[in-house]
């Protein structure tokens, strides 16, 4: 959707629908969107269009949104990263600001949350204690998606790494733990 003066925002994710909704949703509040749904073409978009921001989410295909956030910081200097995800954790929301983006939201996310994280000074991480302590399953959650962030979304090295068999790796990455 082009808009005129617009600032240029990319969506990059691999549901189509989602980035197509949106997209749209983006535009209407004001930005020049356009969408990729795999990380080539959110490159290509990034040379091409240099926008200014970019709602990149955390699985793109089954490989870790973390990997394009140098290029696409090296093809569009100074743009403005929020990393959306439906399996927020905390690994990868340090992980992410460590490599240049300036947010991260977890899924759902409404529209408005989404732009004013993008126009937010200052990145906002939860840092209060929570009530309860996290579950087993939580925290076993939380440890494999660091060690997957260390190997940039790789599954098999990541399965190697936890001395994990890969196809038990995979069953406990399609079910997150309640509440991740």
């Amino acid at each position: 959707m082009t808009v005129d003066n617009a600032p240029c925002l990319l969506v990059v994710d691999d549901d189509p629908a989602f980035n197509k909704v949106l997209a749209r949703a983006l535009g209407q509040r004001g930005f020049d969107t356009y969408g990729a749904t795999d990380g080539e073409a959110a490159l290509e978009l990034a040379r091409d269009h240099e926008p200014e921001f970019v709602v990149l989410d955390l699985n793109i295909g089954g490989e870790s949104g973390l990997k394009l956030i140098r290029p696409l910081l090296d093809a569009s200097p100074g743009a403005r990263i929020l990393v959306l995800t439906g399996y927020a954790s905390i690994a990868t929301a340090v992980d992410a600001v460590k490599l240049g983006a300036i947010q991260y939201l977890a899924k759902p996310a409404d529209v408005d949350s989404i732009v004013r994280a993008l126009r937010a000074d200052e990145v906002v991480l939860e840092d209060r204690v929570p009530d309860a302590p996290m579950s087993v399953d939580r925290l076993e959650w939380e440890h494999i998606q660091r060690v997957l962030a260390e190997h940039d979304g790789n599954i098999s090295a990541t399965a190697r790494a936890l001395q994990m068999h890969r196809r038990t790796l995979q069953r406990k990455l399609a079910r997150p733990p309640a509440g991740a």
